[in-house]
């Protein structure tokens, strides 16, 4: 997870995974056409086409905001092999990447210059969740699955943010209803979520058609005193 730097208007302090807005560019065609693992229409029966936004956009959106936030680049060669991480090109090519995305260079226009794709297929569709009513924010959110690319490691990166690092699901609830770990409805009924499984096994297997699990607002379970004891398939309130 990751701590929101406090100067931030939108939600300054809170801890959320990484993530980002939905970009118009996360659908140029120049893009897609460089996209692996993922195809617009399949992306568009994954994920039932929202107004006005490509379906494909959300998982190129998960794939850029990745790399932007932890130095992570979903990435292949262009036959589907993944990148050799340990490689120095490699790393030095995944580095060139990032600060090219942070000065708003073309997501696209950098891949081809490392000669790469950009691997969606890892990418498991999690859920969509609305804030309610009662939220003095409103926004709509997705979230996706996936696993750390191969040889490549998280870091921490201070543009956007305070704070990086791992947690166990269930340890994350108890520190967010402790008052520790502030967070916003999405982030923390997503970690109630994950905290439902025995493991990443577990969760992975749930989630092996790619296909989102809970609406949040709509299959929010309401029980008093609930807190770790969601079945998995649904978060617990």
């Amino acid at each position: 997870m990751i701590r929101r730097n406090k100067g931030m208007r939108f939600l300054g302090g809170y801890y959320a995974f990484p993530g980002g807005k939905v970009d118009a560019a996360d659908a140029a065609p120049e893009l897609v056409a460089r996209c692996h693992g993922m195809a617009p229409d399949e992306a568009a029966r994954v994920l039932p086409p929202p107004d006005g936004i490509a379906p494909i956009a959300f998982w190129v959106t998960a794939a850029r905001e990745l790399c932007e936030e932890t130095g992570c680049l979903m990435a292949c060669d262009p036959s589907g092999r993944a990148l050799v991480a340990a490689d120095a090109r490699v790393a030095d090519g995944i580095e060139r990447v990032r600060a090219g995305l942070m000065t708003e260079a073309s997501l696209a226009r950098l891949l081809e210059r490392e000669g790469w794709h950009l691997d969606l297929g890892p990418l498991r569709y999690l859920s969509h969740f609305i804030t309610p009513p009662t939220s003095p924010i409103r926004f709509t959110a997705r979230f996706f699955l996936a696993p750390v690319p191969a040889g490549q490691e998280p870091r921490l990166f201070t543009e956007e943010t305070s704070e990086g690092f791992w947690i166990d699901p269930a340890a994350g609830v108890l520190r967010y209803e402790a008052g520790e770990m502030p967070m916003a409805e999405p982030a923390s009924s997503g970690l109630r979520y994950l905290a439902g499984f025995g493991g990443v096994d577990a969760l992975w297997a749930a989630h092996a058609d790619g296909r989102h699990k809970f609406h949040g607002i709509d299959d929010r379970l309401i029980a008093a005193g609930m807190t770790l004891a969601a079945r998995p398939g649904r978060p617990a309130s």
